[in-house]
């Protein structure tokens, strides 16, 4: 058809003839806004696009004949709502949501294995050399625990009192209330802990080592007090039931931040902006999930540890929690290998 052709084209002549691909255009939107892609057949599917190409030609051909004003207003439309449905984000907020969780958050994870893997040795190394200090001298303790932190758990604490801390008695409301602020406490001291450890991976990730090294500085010291009163087993279970949800969380932090501190320093190709940029995308997935696991880990800090007071069955909460988050974050998913 000719342009001089195209201005003898009546509104009515012209809807009469492509209405009905407009309609069925509008009526395959509607029901992708609201149940997605799946509330559609295959066929549905491969005729959005041809639906959408048959809109913005007659929208064009609208504009060259200047037809009614109404009409290229809900051709306009049509195209626009076409546009964001057939070539745009279509996935609802529950969708990415549920995305995150099944897919991206364990891709990041995953992603970071090395960098995780470094740290967690980094925290074992600190965990050894205070262990190993404190053991042959006690007063090496004092150094590494500050007296406030302790609570009394010191070498010249007796066993009976080491013991006492590591079990509660009947609670109370006053005590509920208590273990109410306690785990409300642990879960900001946790996060800010983790979250200065992601944020000074920027400076090569140093820092980030220093302060995950310090971390097993403390555990190591407290292991060594218990263990050289006999209560090693014990102390193990205590700090158990959330420790592996705890340290994992505390490994992935610091592994966050060195993903970064590893793209300033060593960016390739791209520049040093770019590459930690480009970092910044995986550790940033992975430091969502740090604070859930610590919310996690706070929990059970504040209340399950006070209110379990069986050691095996510590440990078994334990390690019921550490093999969920193996499994969570390193069994591949569909999606992953597609």
């Amino acid at each position: 058809m000719s342009a001089a052709e195209l201005p003898s084209f009546s509104s009515g002549r012209f809807r009469a003839e492509r209405e009905a691909d407009w309609i069925a255009f509008d009526l395959l939107l509607t029901r992708l806004e609201r149940k997605g892609a799946a509330a559609l057949t295959s066929d549905e599917l491969l005729q959005l696009p041809i639906l959408y190409r048959a809109t913005l030609s007659s929208l064009s051909i609208a504009r060259a004949t200047s037809l009614d004003k109404a009409l290229l207003d809900h051709l306009e439309a049509l195209s626009i709502r076409g546009y964001f449905l057939v070539y745009g984000v279509r996935e609802t907020r529950a969708s990415r949501i549920r995305r995150f969780f099944r897919y991206d958050w364990p891709a990041a994870v995953r992603a970071v294995w090395k960098e995780t893997l470094i740290i967690a040795l980094v925290i074992v190394l600190g965990a050894l050399t205070s262990y190993a200090l404190v053991a042959s001298n006690p007063e090496w303790y004092y150094n590494f625990v500050p007296e406030e932190m302790s609570g009394g758990r010191d070498p010249h604490a007796t066993v009976e009192f080491l013991r006492s801390t590591l079990g509660h008695g009947k609670g109370g409301g006053d005590q509920e209330s208590g273990l109410h602020v306690f785990a409300t406490y642990l879960f900001t001291h946790n996060s800010q802990v983790s979250i200065m450890s992601f944020a000074l991976g920027f400076a090569f990730g140093v820092p980030t080592m220093m302060l995950e090294y310090y971390q097993g500085i403390g555990l190591g010291a407290m292991l060594a007090l218990f263990s050289g009163k006999g209560l090693g087993v014990d102390f193990g279970g205590w700090l158990f039931i959330h420790g592996t949800t705890e340290l994992f969380a505390a490994a992935l932090s610091g592994a966050a931040g060195l993903r970064i501190g590893t793209a300033v320093v060593f960016p390739g190709a791209r520049g040093r902006l770019e590459a930690a940029a480009e970092a910044g995308k995986t550790a940033g997935k992975v430091m969502v999930g740090v604070i859930l696991m610590l919310l996690v880990a706070g929990l059970l800090e504040g209340f399950g540890r006070q209110l379990i007071t069986d050691t095996w069955v510590r440990y078994g909460i334990g390690t019921v929690m550490l093999l969920f988050w193996l499994a969570y974050y390193y069994i591949p998913r569909r999606e992953d290998v597609a």
